[in-house]
């Protein structure tokens, strides 16, 4: 990658960083991470040159959309001080679950983005370490099947749950990958695609903090991520004449089964359907989903192909809403 797709890597972290003065919440950040998303979705998968045009296009367009317009100046940081106020921000909160992970995923994507251009700015480094402080108890999420937030935050992993240790990134990737592929069903609501595209970063995210050597973050971070799988586990054979109870405030029942992309985002095909403005880069996840996806497809020498194959229901409501 040259200087030119690696300044795509400081505009990410410029929009991870102005979200909070901007907006005064943390949701903007996400086209900051997905900018970073689509940087290192190119750089660590051998992609068609023609997708590798199409996902720096769509990246450039949604950074030109939501990048604060001049000139990004001020004090240059070495990474290893900005990562060691991001990680001591993120250590008030990595031992919980708050907003499907969120705080994990903006820390360890801003941390990748700063390892990979050799260091950062200082002021930059210190907003993303308070938007990460940000998530200071913040409830799990919104949208659950059979659980409620509270029920949620509340839930403990026992014996009974049949997971096995994990002590490593390699073995969450297989882990991972196994439990996209243990649905019969992905229903299309936010509490159920959305929900297991979100075990993808979430992991992925611990992951990226495993590669960096941060092993204890990644083992205070598991407990979170599973407490997603063993809700997701709750919902793998719903059966639609019994009750369905859905806490989500844009969650309808009855619910409706994802439609299946004909296309992944490895093929031209996939992204020559698709106008990342006019579906807003479904909140940056056009490129986070993809992005972590393929990474742990990558890591596992194994990996069951049921698992890319349920991928494909993720990933279709984002060429849906314009096809």
């Amino acid at each position: 990658m040259n200087d030119k797709d690696r300044a795509i890597l400081g505009d990410g972290l410029s929009m991870l960083s102005q979200c909070r003065r901007q907006t005064g919440d943390i949701w903007q950040a996400h086209y900051g991470a997905a900018a970073i998303a689509g940087y290192f979705f190119i750089k660590t998968n051998h992609l068609p040159g023609k997708v590798e045009e199409a996902v720096a296009e769509e990246n450039q367009r949604m950074i030109a959309k939501y990048l604060q317009t001049g000139t990004v100046t001020g004090e240059s940081v070495s990474v290893e001080s900005a990562e060691s106020r991001i990680l001591a921000a993120l250590d008030d909160t990595i031992d919980g679950l708050h907003w499907v992970g969120h705080n994990v995923i903006y820390a360890a994507i801003s941390l990748a983005a700063l390892h990979e251009l050799g260091g950062g700015l200082r002021h930059e480094a210190a907003d993303i370490a308070e938007l990460i402080s940000s998530f200071a108890k913040t409830i799990p999420g919104r949208s659950w099947i059979g659980y409620s937030a509270a029920e949620v935050k509340r839930l403990t992993l026992d014996e009974l749950d049949g997971i096995s240790e994990i002590t490593d990134g390699n073995q969450l990737s297989a882990f991972i990958l196994n439990e996209l592929a243990s649905y019969s069903v992905i229903y299309r609501a936010e509490a159920h695609h959305d929900l297991m595209g979100h075990m993808l970063t979430y992991s992925h995210a611990l992951n990226i903090l495993y590669d960096l050597g941060h092993h204890d973050y990644f083992h205070r971070g598991l407990p979170g991520l599973l407490k997603i799988v063993k809700v997701l586990r709750a919902s793998r054979q719903l059966d639609p004449a019994e009750p369905i109870r859905i806490v989500s405030p844009v969650d309808r029942l009855p619910l409706v089964e994802a439609p299946r992309s004909a296309w992944l985002p490895h093929q031209p095909e996939y992204w020559a359907g698709i106008d990342g403005a006019v579906i807003d880069w479904d909140f940056g996840h056009l490129f986070k989903f993809p992005f972590s996806f393929y990474h742990h497809w990558n890591r596992v020498s194994e990996a069951p192909a049921k698992a890319m194959e349920n991928f494909r229901y993720i990933i279709h409501p984002v060429q849906r809403i314009i096809s």
